[in-house]
């Protein structure tokens, strides 16, 4: 029985409608389609950065990396490194293009060097990648909310995303930003709550979390042993998740918006960058939360790892502290879900929508179309989240999420990574690199995971590899068109 309480009911209840209320009244002065998406580009860059840390946190963090410390060790911290690593090459190689002229979404940059067609299809290939990674977060952020409230998942679901919709909706992204921020301090204070109640629990306290880890090998960080189908070895957290951070913070737009909306190209550099340092923290934290739970339950079994945490929330705290950390666990799941809502519908709007409509420039007309595809974009989310239910039990859902952003992300970011390297490429060789990459990746895993074929990589390389894949496929592509004739 779920121990849940009143004190805590009205707690998440008050929460979620005063973050609500604040983001429609942040949106209340909107005039066009720059403002609804970009936030005028006036968002200051330590804001910035706490949007660019919860769209990317989620409520696979607060559960999920919880689950893997359960289960495993530290290992995630190496990831964590590497995901640093990746953002400063992307500040230093990839965040000038954007702040040349005036751009509105990633993708429009691609359209600078290859032409409309490269932007259309780098845009649908962020639209089917985004759809389905941000459906798998909404469904993680049904499970407490279930094992609260009894509610199936299609009704947590149904519910989680709605609320979301509706600020979503009226404020746009100068709303999302900005209710990130508060969601952010909700967020941490609510896992800081989360860990003070099991130092409190665990006999000895971190003594006691010691003395269960330890003899388990959970405090091993470093992995020196290994290999490329291991995703605990070292290089492929260093190589494997810089990559994989190049791509999420530099070719996807739910967090290249972000950067978009800051001020000047300096702040964007250091809101990405000291974003990398929060996110290291915050892993740190949540896989000390994790030990902190083995300790607590003795190590024992759960038969779907990410219930691990969500059951001491509702089992073990006492009232208004589990309040709190439901209360975080709603404001991180919604602003995830506000961010990619809003991205959808920027791409739908400027990548696709303007240029064919013929549109481009009518920032009135595009903001009232952007509103209308950010209601379509919240539905297919939701819808998406419901299908995820199914989802293999005893398989923590955040490397769920990555193997769908493996498939794509390498393709993306070789796409720019062409433009940057092969100056007499044009946008056949950067259709058919990307085309090659994302068909490449996509065929390793279904063999691995389907086929038959042996674990030889773990899909925190598929992003270096497809993005290795696009240029090799889209450089000899333009040889061909130089051998047969055609124009170079």
């Amino acid at each position: 029985m779920s121990r849940f309480s009143g004190v805590d009911l009205a707690i998440v209840v008050a929460y979620t409608l005063g973050v609500t209320a604040f983001g429609i009244w942040l949106g209340r002065r909107q005039k066009d389609a720059r403002d609804y998406f970009l936030a005028d580009r006036s968002i200051p860059w330590w804001a910035v950065c706490f949007s660019v840390v919860a769209t990317e946190t989620s409520v696979l963090t607060f559960i999920s990396v919880p689950a893997t410390a359960y289960t495993s060790d530290l290992w995630m911290l190496q990831l964590a490194a590497g995901y640093l690593l990746g953002r400063m090459a992307v500040a230093a190689l990839l965040l000038p293009g954007y702040f040349t002229g005036e751009l509105a979404t990633a993708y429009a940059l691609l359209e600078r060097r290859f032409g409309p067609v490269t932007r259309r299809f780098a845009s649908l290939v962020f639209l089917v990648t985004r759809a389905l990674g941000s459906s798998v977060r909404l469904f993680a952020s049904a499970i407490p909310l279930k094992l609260v409230t009894g509610l199936p998942y299609w009704q947590a679901i149904a519910l989680t995303g709605a609320v979301t919709l509706v600020y979503t909706y009226y404020g746009g992204l100068r709303a999302v930003v900005w209710v990130d921020v508060v969601q952010m301090v909700v967020f941490l204070a609510g896992a800081g709550a989360a860990l003070w109640m099991l130092l409190r629990k665990v006999p000895g306290g971190w003594s006691g979390f010691v003395a269960a880890a330890a003899p388990a090998h959970k405090l091993r960080i470093l992995h020196l042993d290994g290999g490329f189908a291991d995703a605990k070895w070292v290089l492929t957290g260093l190589v494997g998740g810089a990559f994989l951070s190049m791509a999420s913070h530099g070719v996807d737009h739910l967090i290249v918006q972000r950067l978009l909306a800051a001020r000047s190209l300096g702040d964007a550099r250091k809101a990405l960058v000291a974003s990398g340092v929060a996110v290291m923290g915050l892993f740190a934290l949540f896989l000390v939360i994790g030990i902190g739970l083995y300790a607590h339950n003795g190590g024992a079994a759960f038969a779907r790892p990410d219930e691990v945490f969500p059951r001491f929330i509702v089992n073990d705290l006492p009232p208004g502290v589990g309040g709190l950390v439901i209360a975080a666990i709603f404001s991180i799941a919604m602003s995830s879900e506000a961010s990619a809502i809003n991205s959808l519908a920027s791409v739908l709007t400027h990548d696709l929508y303007a240029p064919l409509a013929g549109r481009e420039g009518d920032d009135a007309h595009l903001m009232g179309v952007g509103r209308r595809f950010t209601l379509a974009a919240g539905a297919a989310l939701v819808g998406g989240a419901i299908l995820f239910q199914l989802a293999a039990t005893g398989t923590p859902i955040v490397i769920v999420a990555l193997q769908i952003a493996s498939f794509t992300y390498g393709g993306l970011l070789g796409g720019f990574l062409l433009g940057l390297l092969s100056p007499r490429a044009d946008g056949h060789d950067a259709v058919a690199g990307m085309a090659v990459a994302i068909g490449g990746m996509a065929a390793l895993w279904a063999a691995q995971q389907f086929g038959g074929l042996p674990r030889r990589v773990d899909t925190l390389w598929f992003t270096l590899l497809g993005a290795a894949l696009t240029l090799g496929a889209g450089e000899a592509s333009r040889r061909l068109r130089r051998s047969t004739g055609r124009a170079a």
